[in-house]
């Protein structure tokens, strides 16, 4: 669910050599050559930059890149904010913690550059959701991810089974498999982090239309009584992610990630309540497996499905950079379609850039239409001020069924972070 760096190395070696790599360009590289300093979180995705900077710098022979690709990448960009040395161009996870950072003002306005105009709407609406300085457009969506529901079609083929479309249909094909001897869902819950695909997945839908802006205007008012809640608005959700764990194999409480996706790749597991990152350890164990992934069914309306989506990569800049130009080339450079679709499939990504192509890999092909119709909505717990300890709520919620007490922690843990905070409408 999320970039896990390939680096071994401390955050502290990480950013003595990243501090000299920036400190080391910021005169250029001479005889008229600018040395942009490239901030790239993403191990996994080392190679392809390398591959796309020679790519560029061999059209733009007067600018150099210098990849640093870094581990913990929140921790010591916000160590480069503060010494002043913010990197030419940037790329980060959207998170959270990417909204503070975009709220703070120290990146790049983009609202003017006709770049933003290639990229999907409905990509940069999350980007805004986490958050922006006084509505500026802070950065730029590169490649999305995709939480759902993954199916291994060959199995759905063989029972003679439908894709659902409502949450009854989900169910009622549940039941399907169980009365055939086949386990619907491969979870796990020895890692807190695996409860939280189908927490966003479900709960994205009692999360629209302004929840969240909602709670941070209640603050430290938040409760059973108040406006909106996690009491008031989040039962049915609980109730639904419960329901469908109910449909787990044996000791999946004591499983692994690991443990899941071997299950469902060797086909013990007709689903997985994951996302399309879990595609990677799948593909690793059952090369050859046809999978591909539904949104979570909830509403009523088959028409009102959303797929829930993260901003996996987005580029961003230094706002006063003084290589502007230069970093803008690249940055543009970086959003040409046959460049973006090269990285996006190698990454098993969705591409941001409108009519760019995806690969031909079924999963990617079957959420394609949610991309292609702008019904795509971020991961609430996007939304959620990192000092509550969500995931462990929802673990032990899975653990012990008990939705009341979930909620109601839930509530008071954001009761406790609102009234720490200056006003309502900040979070840790």
């Amino acid at each position: 669910m999320r970039s896990r760096s390939l680096r071994t190395a401390t955050a502290g070696a990480l950013l003595v050599g990243l501090t000299l790599g920036v400190g080391g360009c910021a005169t250029g590289a001479g005889d008229g050559v600018t040395t942009l300093d490239f901030f790239q979180f993403k191990g996994e995705a080392l190679e392809d930059f390398d591959e796309i900077i020679a790519e560029f710098e061999a059209e733009n022979p007067d600018i150099k890149v210098v990849q640093n690709q870094v581990a913990d990448s929140e921790t010591i960009i916000r160590t480069l904010l503060v010494k002043d040395r913010t990197p030419d161009v940037i790329t980060l996870n959207a998170n959270g913690s990417f909204g503070k950072l975009a709220e703070a003002g120290v990146f790049y306005d983009f609202s003017d550059e006709p770049v933003l105009e290639t990229i999907n709407p409905a990509v940069q609406e999350i980007l805004a959701d986490l958050g922006t300085f006084e509505g500026e457009v802070n950065s730029l969506g590169y490649v999305n991810n995709a939480d759902g529901i993954i199916y291994n079609r060959a199995i759905f083929e063989e029972q003679g089974l439908e894709v659902p479309e409502t949450w009854d249909e989900l169910i009622a094909l549940c039941d399907t498999l169980v009365e055939r001897g086949i386990t619907p869902f491969a979870t796990s819950l020895a890692e807190n982090w695996t409860a939280m695909p189908s927490w966003n997945g479900i709960g994205a839908y009692y999360a629209q239309d302004g929840f969240f802006e909602e709670m941070r205007a209640e603050g430290d008012n938040v409760g059973p009584d108040s406006p909106v809640s996690f009491q008031k608005d989040f039962p049915e959700a609980m109730q639904r992610q419960l329901q469908l764990f109910d449909y787990s194999q044996e000791g999946y409480r004591g499983a692994s990630y690991d443990d899941s996706t071997a299950l469902f790749a060797s086909g013990d597991a007709a689903m997985m309540l994951q996302g399309i990152w879990a595609l990677s350890p799948v593909k690793a164990v059952n090369p050859d497996i046809d999978a591909a992934i539904f949104p979570y069914p909830v509403p009523e309306d088959p028409a009102e499905r959303l797929l829930v989506s993260g901003v996996d990569v987005t580029v961003t800049m230094a706002r006063d950079t003084p290589k502007r130009e230069e970093a803008l080339r690249f940055i543009e450079f970086l959003f040409r379609p046959d460049v973006i679709e090269r990285f996006a499939a190698s990454q098993t990504m969705v591409p941001s850039v409108i009519g760019a192509q995806l690969s031909d890999d079924p999963a990617l092909q079957s959420i394609a239409p949610y991309f292609d119709d702008e019904k795509i909505t971020g991961f609430i717990d996007h939304q959620v001020p990192s000092a509550i300890p969500l995931t462990g709520i929802v673990q032990q919620f899975l653990y012990d069924g008990d939705v009341d007490a979930a909620l109601r922690t839930l509530d008071n843990e954001w009761r406790k972070v609102a009234a720490r905070t200056i006003s309502p409408n900040e979070e840790d």
